[in-house]
């Protein structure tokens, strides 16, 4: 039996639920930034065997929790778990990023992908899940993840990391029915992923779409809205007798945030590119928001940063329904004392926003 939650505040603000102040995470928050955290790289030998270890895992992932008072745990793995686990094969090579050995780009090639079973090919994932959870003792809830369907396709398709997105534009106006039917098991993938990790014992769930920005808003809308919704619907919507909340984040949407509140999700993350206030505006009280200071606030002096977290917190306004973080992860050369000093002036300045104005 795991102990009852002493912080529910992240998970209630995701709801649009009065909490006393604004809860505080950070994208990558256990990450390069931290010493402790490259200690264990080192010790792990690489940054894929850092994710297939659970007790590695589970170790980084608590180690920004014994530096700062956080609101939420976010579990340390990789967006690309599952093309990996397809047998895709996952490198990350210093300086360039993830490499798949074997990228996807015929109809024939897609074919010959089946969706993996997270409890045997990712397993390691579910049991750093489970195991993170009995480690953080109810202190904070946890935090799974997985990538878009669209922005994991990417990688499939190109290869690595790209500027152009030339191979998968390319198969998205030459052969779409290819990349749907990509999309498509990676959507199912993606579903079955999240679902184990929340009978694990992740508390939330977020999906990162990096890349949707990348596209027009009509493609966007066909081939990563569209594939996103299919994911919120299917996932399991409560556990343990609580609401599971989900988030979906598309760097870049700007405008698009209109109609992503239209999708049955309870929150969306804002980049630092749109004005928070803005984004209230065009979602309304349908989804709570998480975000947005701009990571490079971060290597300012902590007056500055105060400062800027004080135009964030304004820029929300009163009431419930905003979680704070960045605007995308905290970059690996912060220093760590500088992100303390955020998470301090989130949880001095952020109560007055939650009383009567």
């Amino acid at each position: 039996m795991l102990p009852p939650l002493q912080n529910d505040i992240f998970l209630r603000a995701l709801q649009c639920q009065p909490v006393p102040y604004t809860p505080v995470w950070m994208m990558r928050q256990a990450g390069r930034y931290l010493p402790e955290y490259r200690a264990t790289r080192a010790k792990a030998g690489s940054f894929l065997q850092l994710c297939q270890t659970p007790e590695l895992a589970c170790e980084v992932t608590l180690q920004p929790l014994a530096r700062f008072p956080l609101d939420a745990a976010i579990l340390f793995s990789d967006i690309l778990t599952i093309p990996h686990a397809m047998g895709l094969g996952l490198q990350f090579e210093t300086g360039e990023g993830p490499v798949i050995q074997r990228p996807v780009r015929t109809a024939a090639e897609v074919s010959k992908l089946g969706v993996p079973d997270p409890h045997h090919e990712l397993r390691y994932v579910i049991d750093a899940v489970s195991l993170i959870r009995r480690e953080l003792q109810g202190r904070v809830p946890l935090i799974g993840f997985a990538g878009s369907p669209w922005t994991v396709a990417t990688y499939c398709v190109e290869g690595g990391s790209s500027r152009d997105f030339a191979k998968i534009k390319g198969m998205m106006y030459d052969t779409p029915s290819t990349l749907h039917a990509l999309l498509t098991l990676l959507t199912q993938a993606t579903i079955q992923y999240l679902n184990a990790q929340i009978a694990a014992g992740a508390q939330a769930v977020m999906v990162f779409d990096t890349w949707g920005s990348v596209l027009t808003p009509m493609h966007y809308r066909e081939f990563s809205l569209s594939y996103m919704q299919q994911i919120v619907e299917g996932l399991t919507r409560a556990a343990a007798g609580r609401t599971v909340p989900r988030i979906l984040f598309t760097k870049g949407a700007g405008s698009l945030l209109s109609e992503m509140s239209d999708l049955d999700c309870d929150a969306l993350g804002v980049d630092w590119m749109t004005d928070l206030a803005q984004a209230r505006q065009w979602v309304g009280d349908r989804k709570a928001l998480q975000g947005n200071l701009d990571p490079c606030v971060l290597y300012a002096k902590p007056e500055r940063i105060k400062s800027e977290v004080a135009r964030v917190l304004a820029s929300y306004g009163h009431g419930p329904g905003h979680v704070f973080n960045l605007g995308h992860g905290i970059h690996p050369t912060i220093p760590p004392e500088h992100a303390a000093a955020m998470i301090k002036a989130v949880h001095e300045l952020s109560p007055q926003y939650h009383v009567s104005p």
